[in-house]
């Protein structure tokens, strides 16, 4: 497995490209992770790993969205983005995840990539934007992976983002990509309605479609239209853990997963500290279903220090870290509320009904199952989550 991946990534993407991913995702990534446990030693919790939703805005009305999509458009600019980054950067962070809406709609989005050429971007989008010359370009900057979201089939993939030929306009951007030999990555949201993509037949189609790495993700009963009925139950999100394990054993293609350790252990990256939010209005949040906040980049001038002294990002770490291992929204709706609450934080949505949204929620299992735990089998991504992706700490 490792050197069929290995020759794909050679042969496969840009030389220019793998490079600027080995060296500003790769080396820089790791460094970035040793700085942050050296920091959480000094009880300073900044992340190695900054996750922005640079816009609301989004062609596409998913089921279960959290984002306020169909909202008046609103996007954080050049400006806040070099702000945000030129900040990290000073504290060793060099990757950022850009999330939406769809990223593709911020009218800036190609600027704030081309003005930090020593940082490496994860994109999440639908993929629909992506053009031939939106590949292209994104090919001349050479600093960022597109993560396109594939749901499903053609109908599962209509009904689950809420617009029409939704399956094949995405394939659509994923083909430009490949042409354009992008790094390519395809996300799933897995939900009790395209749950046969957990399987070694979807993988393959994917690598045959020149995509480099998955990531599956599980669906989140959140906002303000949950979906409750498409949530797994507990033995599918475990089933999915034993795939994802016995997959990256097998097949040349990697696969991410953000929701456990080396050792099979559940774990939240908001809770590890690893990670938090910034909204498309700036305010920072625990995590991106979190919709709630106490500070603002734009009235800080240091993202950093406004991070590491937020008694409520403490807060909730701990308070999360302590109640589970898993996903604290699903599991403890009510602790987020008492959070919220406590902390006089702001409903950082523009439907103004994210508390309402709350208490609305069934307590459910999340990943967190801690009487059946699936260890890592390949030594690659045992060696790599054991050194660069765990606890830190958290979880006593």
């Amino acid at each position: 497995m490792l050197a069929k991946l290995t020759k794909r990534m050679l042969t496969e993407p840009d030389t220019r490209l793998l490079w600027k991913f080995v060296y500003n995702f790769g080396i820089k990534g790791m460094l970035s992770v040793n700085k942050f446990k050296k920091r959480i030693k000094k009880g300073e919790h900044f992340p190695p790993f900054l996750f922005i939703s640079i816009i609301n805005s989004c062609q596409l009305r998913c089921q279960g969205c959290w984002v306020d999509v169909a909202a008046p458009s609103k996007y954080l600019s050049l400006e806040d983005m070099n702000k945000i980054i030129n900040d990290a950067k000073k504290h060793g962070n060099y990757f950022f995840g850009l999330l939406g809406g769809e990223p593709f709609m911020h009218p800036q989005l190609m600027e704030i990539l081309a003005a930090h050429p020593d940082c490496y971007f994860q994109i999440f989008t639908n993929g629909q934007l992506i053009t031939n010359e939106v590949a292209k370009k994104l090919r001349r900057l050479g600093n960022a992976t597109p993560l396109i979201s594939i749901e499903g089939s053609e109908i599962v993939s209509n009904e689950r983002r809420g617009r029409e030929d939704v399956l094949n306009k995405t394939l659509e951007g994923l083909e430009n990509c490949r042409k354009n030999k992008l790094i390519t990555g395809v996300a799933s949201s897995i939900c009790q309605s395209n749950y046969e993509l957990v399987s070694e037949d979807w993988l393959k189609k994917l690598i045959s479609l020149g995509v480099h790495y998955a990531w599956f993700h599980t669906y989140r009963v959140v906002g303000p239209d949950p979906s409750a009925d498409l949530a797994l139950t507990p033995e599918q999100v475990l089933n999915i853990r034993r795939f994802i394990v016995k997959m990256r054993a097998k097949l040349p293609i990697a696969i991410v997963d953000a929701y456990w350790d080396d050792k099979g252990q559940a774990l939240c990256p908001m809770a590890t500290g690893v990670s938090h939010h910034i909204s498309p209005y700036g305010d920072i949040e625990p995590c991106p279903i979190i919709q709630f906040a106490t500070e603002n980049v734009r009235d800080n001038d240091s993202i950093f220090d406004a991070m590491t002294n937020s008694p409520f990002l403490k807060d909730f770490r701990q308070a999360a870290a302590e109640a589970t291992r898993g996903c604290v929204v699903l599991e403890r709706p009510d602790l987020v509320k008492e959070l919220v609450l406590k902390h006089g934080a702001r409903d950082t949505t523009q439907r103004g009904t994210a508390i309402a949204e709350l208490d609305a929620l069934e307590s459910r299992g999340s990943q967190h199952n801690p009487e059946f735990q699936v260890p890592e089998e390949h030594w690659v991504y045992r060696f790599a989550k054991k050194h660069w992706f765990f606890g830190f700490g958290a979880y006593t």
